[in-house]
């Protein structure tokens, strides 16, 4: 049974094979843990001004509805949310809901990123993907829009243009803190292209003026080369890598 809201777990895979997405009511606040959200974003905003409170889902629970089928809560807040992780005493905060991708080169070896210094996780390697978005009003919160979500934060992060139908459900993993991604597997590239084209879109961020998201990349083949990637690394990443390394990236379909 995976708990709800479960917080200082290791990170883990959960081996599901099917989604279920339900929409819940967004958190309530007291008015004074409010008062300290809003004081604790402030600072980071004036820290770092990247920071910007757009709408963001978070994760309000999971529950197993058979052993390999799995119902994800979603629920509709803002970027702010996240600062009452930093509230002392807080209960109320709500951990992620997000899409990665694991893009593999044809040698087998999985691109893996850099977390720039403009993000919330700076120096963090990762893998391409981001939290998710509320969907447009009217259209659901489904497979295919996971599908969408997950090819757009590939070409933003890494300018692999690769069409959402061809991204392929790999499996969902539930982080130490909680947070809930869903993992696609990209078609495998030559090592040269994801190098050029990575090398392409951040060049074109910092020609805008802007810092990428993820300011470097790097292709590994097992956990033995984690600990050569220097910086801090996502808790997923390790379990992830090894499952992919022992199954040579197959996974499972919706």
């Amino acid at each position: 049974m995976i708990q709800q809201n479960a917080r200082g777990f290791g990170a883990e895979l959960l081996d599901v094979h099917r989604l279920r997405l339900v929409e819940s009511a967004a958190p309530r606040l007291a008015p004074e843990e409010r008062l300290a959200m809003n004081r604790v974003w402030n600072d980071l905003v004036r820290a770092n001004p990247s920071f910007f409170d757009g709408p963001v889902l978070v994760c309000a629970g999971t529950h197993r509805e058979g052993p390999q089928d799995l119902v994800i809560s979603w629920a509709r807040t803002t970027f702010r949310h996240f600062a009452l992780r930093r509230v002392p005493g807080s209960t109320s905060w709500l951990p992620s809901f997000f899409v990665a991708v694991l893009q593999p080169a044809d040698d087998g070896r999985l691109l893996v990123g850099r977390m720039s210094n403009s993000t919330a996780a700076p120096g963090r390697w990762q893998l391409p993907g981001g939290s998710l978005e509320p969907p447009p009003d009217g259209e659901p919160l489904d497979m295919n829009a996971l599908h969408r979500h997950a090819a757009r934060e590939l070409i933003e992060e890494t300018g692999i243009d690769t069409r959402p139908d061809d991204l392929a459900f790999w499996n969902v993993t539930r982080a130490g803190n909680g947070s809930i991604g869903v993992l696609f597997r990209a078609p495998a590239l030559p090592a040269a292209h994801l190098r050029e084209r990575f090398a392409a879109a951040t060049a074109a961020e910092h020609a805008q003026g802007r810092e990428p998201e993820l300011d470097r990349m790097a292709l590994i083949h097992s956990t033995d080369q984690l600990p050569d990637l220097v910086g801090p690394h996502a808790d997923y990443l390790e379990p992830i890598v090894r499952r992919y390394a022992e199954d040579g990236g197959a996974g499972v379909s919706i």
